[in-house]
């Protein structure tokens, strides 16, 4: 079994250690709000009192933070237990702008750089049911196989080199649908409720044909019965339209909807639905 230090353990990243702990992998977990990190104890995980430790003897360090910015400073702290040979496998979803500097750190520390985010939110990730997009050397992929294929359903190695930023970009489109969709589903919700109809009449339209799918129905669902538990919060939401838009802006490219969604979800976070499930965006359609 493999020694696995995560780093950033909130949604996806307890989820993910929860995983490889009852899979039998040896995980040490480490999180800035500790009280996120302290119940992965009774789930077997060693919880650390900072990253230097978490670290230590790690075969396989994963960093699960919410940007690029994030995971640099986070691995400077664990840098006095960092050692050449690890592997670093980065996670979490930290655009390309960052990419190259978390590259050129593990290089001077001699680290196994692995661009690897994943594709899925909560449930997936509770269900070991990821999908790791991964981008780094052969030598690394032996070493990570059994730690992918306990957090994911597929890995889908795109390059040999993690500082291609492969698998980041990847993530970036496949992210900039799923948030472009729930934003097109909130809006279609609020026009149907502000024209006086149930809401759920539209899902008497859409279910069964061409427009149809389970996310549709997840995400329509939520919102019209106000169930916005997060699997993915609005104000990570947000987070990856900026970098979606800094992403495209560097290769020229306009993502239009993609800017409307980010307004959209800075409205819903000065409305207050901030660390509510992305489908709260359906709040930013009504008047405060």
């Amino acid at each position: 079994m493999t020694q696995v230090a995560m780093l950033g353990t909130g949604i996806m990243g307890a989820a993910m250690a929860r995983n490889l702990l009852r899979a039998g992998h040896r995980v040490a977990v480490w999180n800035r709000t500790a009280a996120r990190a302290e119940p992965l104890a009774a789930d077997g995980a060693a919880v650390a009192g900072s990253p230097a430790e978490a670290v230590d003897g790690a075969e396989v360090v994963i960093t699960m933070l919410k940007d690029g910015e994030t995971a640099l400073a986070v691995m400077t702290d664990a840098a006095p237990s960092l050692r050449s040979g690890q592997v670093w496998a980065q996670m979490g979803t930290v655009g390309l702008g960052s990419l190259g500097r978390l590259a050129a750190f593990a290089a001077e520390r001699g680290l196994t750089f692995v661009d690897a985010p994943v594709q899925g939110t909560k449930q997936p990730a509770e269900q070991g049911k990821l999908l790791v997009l991964a981008a780094g050397p052969q030598d690394a992929r032996t070493v990570l196989a059994p730690v992918f294929d306990t957090v994911g359903a597929r890995t889908l190695w795109l390059d040999e080199s993690g500082a291609s930023g492969a698998g980041t970009r990847l993530k970036l489109a496949a992210v900039s649908y799923a948030i472009s969709l729930t934003s097109v589903v909130a809006e279609s919700v609020a026009l149907a409720t502000g024209l006086g109809l149930d809401p759920a009449l539209l899902g008497e339209v859409l279910t069964g044909g061409p427009l149809d799918s389970v996310y549709l129905q997840t995400k329509m669902k939520a919102m019209i019965e106000g169930d916005f538990e997060p699997s993915f919060a609005v104000r990570n939401a947000e987070t990856n339209t900026r970098l979606i838009h800094e992403a495209a802006e560097s290769a020229k490219i306009r993502v239009d909807v993609n800017d409307a969604v980010g307004e959209r979800f800075r409205r819903a976070i000065e409305q207050g639905h901030g660390d509510e499930d992305m489908a709260a965006t359906y709040r930013a359609s009504f008047p405060t």
